[in-house]
């Protein structure tokens, strides 16, 4: 099936590096990011698991549950986890799924045939806590997710959740956020009492409500 953003991140069962988990139990009420890797003991997806793990106290503030999968067995995500810890100076904590007969990898559009006819491309979701698909990314082999931009946008879309604003080019925790265009300036004055500018009708910034 092809996952689309907004659609209903299906469920799954699976065995990982930490055991058998069912994916909705796992995530819980909390937000979820799961992130493909073509196979272990790849240089590129060493250091993006290496990194996602030393950033586990900014998604554990985020309210974020991370899941990793690679399409080969627990017993060599062990040994890579070693590797991993090893080389990144980390200690990986989240599970990695061991999808051998890659049904997850089927079930979540993660082989593309003109990358790959076998193995997984390395895609990337936010899933929120009503378990919809908010993000997606696919990235090049060769080329390392950014994290710091997964971060980035997980903090956009819970601003969003929680208060009516969008987030602008390149905006940072902290900066002005636009006022939508179904509110009108008159009830966005009264919606954001910290002020509102408007550059253009359809332009209007307003100080992040929650700072």
């Amino acid at each position: 099936m092809s996952i689309k953003l907004g659609d209903i991140a299906p469920n799954f069962h699976a065995e990982t590096s930490v055991g058998d988990i069912n994916f909705y139990e796992f995530l819980g009420d909390s937000w979820g990011i799961l992130f493909s890797h073509p196979a272990d003991y790849t240089p590129v997806c060493t250091t993006e698991l290496g990194y996602t793990s030393k950033l586990k106290s900014e998604f554990d503030k985020r309210g974020t549950k991370v899941l990793a999968l690679s399409v080969d067995g627990v017993e060599d995500h062990q040994k890579w986890i070693d590797d991993i810890n090893e080389t990144q100076n980390t200690t990986v904590q989240f599970p990695i799924i061991a999808d051998k007969d890659k049904e997850v990898s089927t079930l979540y559009d993660f082989i593309h045939p003109n990358a790959s006819a076998t193995a997984t491309v390395r895609s990337l979701l936010i899933i929120d806590p009503d378990k919809r698909v908010r993000l997606i990314i696919t990235y090049p082999a060769s080329t390392g997710r950014n994290f710091n931009e997964i971060i980035r946008v997980l903090d956009s879309l819970q601003l969003v959740d929680s208060h009516k604003i969008a987030t602008p080019v390149n905006w940072q925790d902290g900066d002005d956020v636009i006022v939508p265009p179904s509110i009108s300036t008159e009830d966005a004055r009264e919606i954001f009492p910290k002020g509102v500018t408007e550059i253009k009708p359809y332009l209007r910034y307003t100080p992040q409500p929650n700072k």
